[in-house]
């Protein structure tokens, strides 16, 4: 059974940074892509970073050079590092998996 558990998240000030934490299992890890999704408040859902099984990562534009998207294949854990954070990164954070896959949802806050 794929299990995707998130931990990290929270209220933080503009300018701050956050990592987020997404620990799998019931799947080989080190096979699959991985990515981070975002919904932000009355928007619709974005995906935010992808990371492949050679480690080549992606990013949407409005994250682009402020996140970084990283996997730990003996931990099973992908990660989510948000540097220079403002307030239009507020919103819940995802984890997903190919096939329906998702984590529970982490609430990050930018506000002052």
């Amino acid at each position: 059974q794929v299990q995707l558990v998130q931990s990290g998240g929270g209220l933080v000030q503009p300018g701050g940074s956050l990592t987020l934490s997404c620990a799998a299992s019931g799947f080989i890890f080190n096979k699959y892509p991985m990515n981070w999704y975002r919904l932000p408040p009355g928007k619709g859902r974005e995906l935010v970073a992808s990371i492949d099984i050679g480690g080549t990562t992606t990013y949407a534009d409005s994250v682009k050079g402020r996140f970084t998207i990283s996997r730990d294949n003996d931990k099973n854990t992908v990660y989510l590092q948000m540097n220079s954070l403002k307030p239009e990164d507020t919103a819940l954070y995802y984890c997903y998996r190919i096939g329906g896959h998702w984590g529970q949802g982490t609430q990050v806050t930018v506000s002052s």
